[in-house]
């Protein structure tokens, strides 16, 4: 078994942090984990995306070939776009619905949206809006891996585990924001 991810958004957005969940339930759950990881102008809101990639067996390179990733997901619409060539035909993008308006020439949403909802298997996030019902305005991209969650090859009881040993040193309540995060985006489909 082997499942290849394309993640990508732009800085800020906590795309690193999604990984290292994935990352680190995949290990959890018993499965060799290889990333490459490229940051751009994170800081300033460039682009970041990393390849990762999951298997039961060896793993030969870091880096996934266009055409091939079982999953897209991005914490930016126009990010998203931008990394569908690496999508197989049989994948699926899982992305927020929210811009970043980082570039002056930033297309309409609507062209973006259309773009989107063209695909023939996409799942479209509100994670702005259920990260706040989760009680955290930073837990987006845990909503995010909850709504990738049910074509992930792990199980929810290793993404939790995850999110507790990346997240226990902020508290308590950090975790459970993020483990209700998780929860909210799971129930999207």
């Amino acid at each position: 078994m082997k499942y290849d991810i394309i993640l990508a958004g732009v800085g800020g957005q906590g795309v690193l942090s999604l990984a290292s969940v994935i990352a680190t339930a995949a290990a959890k759950a018993g499965f060799k984990v290889r990333q490459s990881e490229v940051h751009g102008m994170a800081q300033r809101g460039g682009a970041v995306m990393a390849h990762m990639r999951l298997a039961d067996g060896e793993i030969f390179s870091d880096l996934i070939g266009q055409g091939t990733a079982d999953m897209v997901i991005s914490m930016e619409p126009l990010e998203s776009l931008r990394y569908l060539p690496w999508l197989s035909p049989e994948g699926i993008l899982v992305t927020s619905i929210t811009p970043v308006k980082n570039i002056s020439n930033y297309p309409e949403e609507s062209q973006i949206m259309e773009a989107l909802s063209e695909l023939p298997s996409v799942r479209l996030v509100d994670d702005k809006a259920l990260a706040k019902e989760a009680g955290s305005s930073r837990a987006g991209n845990m909503v995010i891996v909850g709504a990738a969650s049910a074509n992930l090859p792990l199980g929810m009881k290793h993404l939790k585990a995850a999110v507790d040993s990346l997240f226990s040193r902020k508290g308590e309540a950090v975790v459970q924001a993020n483990y209700k995060a998780l929860d909210l985006g799971s129930h999207i489909s």
